[in-house]
């Protein structure tokens, strides 16, 4: 007899299509949004740093309001953990990351129909969905990894891939590919923002709102060993 486990937030399934519309973000805000790229916050940091050096100090604004977008949305992903998990004692109903897929979906929506003058509000909107999202999905398969970055996917992919070949370690290599395939999907959800982008401008955002409705959908089912 099969025992269930629970839903499917650590799936490898979730972790693609979530992955998907990680880089399709990032290859909107470049293409569309003033040549930024809005899910992580290492760039902004660097400029911010720069340009408080330069005494640019408006323009240093420009840098720090996604940072501190980014930290909200950390601090909300947990808040909304903690709440989740005290109402979800008795295993039924909605999962907490469901609730923080939602409140994606309709920001997306709202970034979707702003005009060009708001890139900068914007970015700093995606970088505040970036931020819940990579907070609430942080494990593919019991491996940590990223669906709005892929620096550490490729650091920890690599690593695995040493592992696998100095030991023949088949867990290894099996955690290679996980982190070699999440990649894989940020690329193909950056060409497919770049194409929807090319074609429907600002309203290319809206696409992403088709993987995360299916994630939200998908977490419903429970996984069973």
């Amino acid at each position: 007899m099969k025992q269930a486990r629970g839903q499917m937030s650590e799936s490898l399934l979730l972790g693609a299509l979530l992955t998907v519309a990680g880089g399709f973000f990032d290859a909107y805000t470049y293409l569309c949004r003033g040549g930024v790229f809005a899910n992580a916050q290492t760039g902004n940091i660097v400029l911010l740093g720069v340009n408080l050096a330069e005494r640019e100090w408006l323009r240093a604004l420009t840098y720090l309001l996604p940072v501190l977008a980014f930290a909200l949305g950390v601090v909300l992903a947990e808040v909304i953990k903690q709440y989740g998990k005290a109402r979800q004692a008795d295993g039924t109903g909605m999962h907490w990351r469901q609730f923080i897929v939602l409140a994606e979906v309709v920001l997306i929506a709202c970034a979707a129909f702003a005009p060009q003058q708001y890139n900068t509000a914007v970015n700093i909107l995606i970088s505040f969905v970036c931020a819940m999202q990579v907070e609430a999905f942080r494990k593919v398969r019991g491996s940590a990894f990223a669906t709005t970055m892929c620096t550490g996917n490729l650091r920890s992919g690599t690593e695995q891939l040493v592992i696998w070949r100095q030991t023949g370690d088949a867990n290894a290599a099996r955690r290679a590919r996980y982190y070699y395939g999440i990649i894989l999907f940020f690329i193909l959800g950056a060409a497919l923002g770049a194409v929807c982008t090319d074609a429907l401008g600002e309203r290319a955002l809206l696409i992403t709102c088709a993987p995360l409705l299916a994630v939200f959908a998908i977490m419903f089912i429970r996984e069973e060993e």
